[in-house]
């Protein structure tokens, strides 16, 4: 009871803690009314701003500015500065012409009208590109105080879901069937339904009881379509069939609600909670988890028992090596047990151990970078409200871990007997970030050519370049630095001048067949989250379920080790001392799954069209799948590094 009350106490004074403490950029920003804050009497701001992100589809991998679909804006001022990772998603957050007071209503406010006359070629190329994007279905993002003004409605089984966007439009085929947003809503054949106005309405919660000082805890829209200026008449239609001159009012009307419930801490938890089958996603992972936690418990119960059984049976071998049939037993018991026959060639180095060492460099400045990734992103460092910095600190970790990857590539390329230290140096630290950067290069290529936001500025690009070769190149030599300076690593055993012939193989213990087989028991682990992954790339979804991320990223590790070294066991009965590659390989074929299951995802899944689009869902996915394959091939090859080296020095050898 003495304990269970401390740990209540301790548990009490963390969350009180917790509540004085906010993030870097995060911390809550207090409102009033502008009455209040003339007095003086709060420190709090009157002005609320709404600012526009980049739109985007789920039909099409090519995000665009706001300005680009000619929506109202405004000239004077300057965007806010953006984080690395902002830049790299394609992020383009500027302010709008959309200006609120707190708790101040208006009904009806003209934000601009626009004009466009189908004999001007520059006009009618504008309504042209409006009229893609909402074919196509492109999705505002608006923004008001660092949190997205969500579209709320009803779907299936009377649940509301919150979208944190809404469309441009909508159309009406010929055939009269309506698209998207204009189901059960508009029918005129052959037309475009622009949803020029919307209605806001942002929730405040107080501070104190009866104070001046407020936060908002959420801001909600519905968007409809006038044709007025007054927010009267007829929906504002575009036929495909129309010709002169065509004017768009854009309006708006804001209201204001005060919510008891919601707490400032908590406000974006409406939005995550209203997500399409969350509650199936949670069972779904569970139920993965617990199988893959049960196959990773029969695999070690398996490798355990059968390790321990043959050490016993070579210390009886050996205590019994001086008897008169002592003899007949040693050469029975090497026949019967193959793996002690390849002792004087396990340690033998690999062919093409230059490359290997190369990508167990790589895949080594991978694995840290996303350890500690993951770890922040499960303290709420990196949520969804942290704009950006998931894939900031992913790079700003890569860009630092330099190091590690020159130190674990050039010590184990020494330990292969390697001398071309130069050679191994360049290729750590050029090799695979240069395959990446150019497969982004020219992706990014394709994305200025098609004029899309998500292309990265030329200074932005600069940058990166700046800091591969100004931060992460010096630190991958002085890692390679030391790690040629120590010895080389020290085997248990001695490596025989000349190598033992490799029995003929059975299928199951050819290579091919072996690295097929080691990636479907990783693979079966994350391909569930790897689904809520693509969904949040590919279908613009939040994802914030870090901790079961975490959890399954140990599993996987697990998961990784446990299947090579119970394949390298396999492989050494046979007599099949080439364990180097292979246990790479073996890991490292969950690549190739991840692979398959993208193209199945791309086919099945996604409604993206146009080539420009497929060849950057293909580019993307190759750079993921390289990345992916470096880092559990790297986690099955140091499990079955440490698994040969611990069985060779348990059991003697003469």
């Amino acid at each position: 009871r003495i304990c269970a009350s401390k740990f209540v106490l301790l548990v009490g004074v963390s969350a009180r803690l917790a509540l004085g403490f906010y993030l870097p950029g995060l911390a809550p920003v207090s409102f009033c009314e502008e009455k209040e804050r003339q007095r003086g009497a709060a420190d709090c701001r009157s002005e609320i701003e709404l600012f526009v992100n980049r739109l985007d589809s789920v039909e099409s991998v090519l995000p665009y500015e706001y300005r680009a679909f000619d929506f109202c804006t405004v000239e004077s001022e300057n965007r806010p500065s953006e984080n690395l990772g902002q830049v790299l998603f394609g992020e383009r957050i500027e302010p709008s012409p959309y200006k609120f007071t707190f708790n101040v209503k208006k009904q009806c406010v003209p934000v601009c009208t626009k004009t466009y006359n189908t004999n001007n070629q520059e006009d009618k190329a504008k309504l042209d590109f409006l009229k893609k994007g909402m074919l196509l279905n492109y999705q505002h993002h608006w923004i008001v105080d660092n949190m997205p003004v969500t579209w709320c409605y009803n779907v299936e089984d009377k649940q509301k879901f919150c979208n944190p966007g809404f469309p441009i439009g909508c159309y009406v085929t010929g055939s009269g069937q309506p698209k998207d947003a204009c189901v059960h809503i508009f029918s005129t054949q052959d037309t475009f339904y622009i949803f020029n106005h919307v209605n806001i309405t942002i929730y405040y919660h107080k501070v104190e009881n009866d104070g001046a000082e407020a936060r908002l805890v959420a801001a909600k829209m519905e968007p409809k379509s006038f044709k007025n200026v007054d927010c009267s008449g007829p929906p504002m239609d575009l036929s495909n069939k129309f010709t002169g001159e065509l004017k768009i009012p854009y309006t708006y009307t804001v209201d204001f609600v005060e919510n008891k419930e919601i707490r400032w801490a908590s406000r974006w938890d409406y939005i995550l909670e209203s997500m399409p089958h969350t509650n199936i996603q949670w069972f779904s992972i569970m139920n993965s988890l617990v199988i893959v936690l049960f196959l990773s418990g029969m695999v070690a119960m398996i490798m355990l028992r059968t390790l321990h059984k043959d050490i016993a049976r070579y210390n009886q071998m050996d205590s019994v090596v001086r008897g008169t049939d002592s003899q007949k037993r040693h050469e029975d018991a090497q026949e019967e047990f193959g793996w002690k026959l390849v002792h004087g060639d396990i340690f033998r180095p690999p062919r093409k151990g230059m490359l290997l060492s190369v990508f167990l460099g790589s895949g080594t400045q991978i694995f840290i970078m996303t350890f500690i990734t993951l770890f922040l992103a499960c303290l709420g460092f990196l949520s969804p409200a942290n704009r950006g910095a998931l894939m900031t600190c992913a790079v700003v970790l890569w860009v630092l871990l330099g190091a590690p990857a020159g130190y674990v590539a050039a010590r184990l390329y020494k330990s292969f007997g390697g001398e071309k230290w130069k050679t191994n140096v360049l290729l750590t630290a050029f090799l695979c970030p240069g395959i990446v950067f150019t497969d982004f290069f020219v992706m990014n290529l394709i994305l200025w050519g098609e004029g899309s936001s998500a292309a990265m500025p030329f200074g932005t690009l600069v940058a990166i370049l700046a800091l591969w070769f100004c931060v992460s190149v010096p630190l991958t030599f002085v890692g390679a630095y030391f790690g040629f300076k120590k010895r080389g690593i020290e085997h248990p055993v001695r490596t025989n001048q000349i190598p033992r012939q490799i029995p003929e193989q059975s299928f199951y213990t050819r290579p091919l067949p072996g690295i097929i087989m080691g990636g479907i028991l990783p693979f079966g682990c994350i391909f569930i989250q790897l689904f809520f992954i693509l969904n949040s790339i590919w279908s613009h979804q939040m994802y914030y379920m870090f901790g079961f991320l975490f959890l399954v990223f140990i599993i996987l590790v697990i998961t990784c080790s446990e299947a090579t070294i119970l394949l390298c066991y396999f492989h050494l009965c046979a007599e099949d001392y080439h364990w180097q590659w292979r246990s790479f390989l073996t890991s490292g074929f969950t690549a190739a799954y991840f692979l398959v299951y993208a193209i199945h995802y791309f086919f099945s899944k996604l409604q993206i069209t146009g080539l420009a689009s497929t060849i950057l869902y293909f580019g993307y996915t190759m750079i993921m799948a390289l990345i992916f394959f470096l880092f559990t091939g790297t986690i099955g090859f140091f499990a079955c590094f440490w698994f040969v080296t611990k069985i060779y020095s348990v059991v003697k050898v003469d």
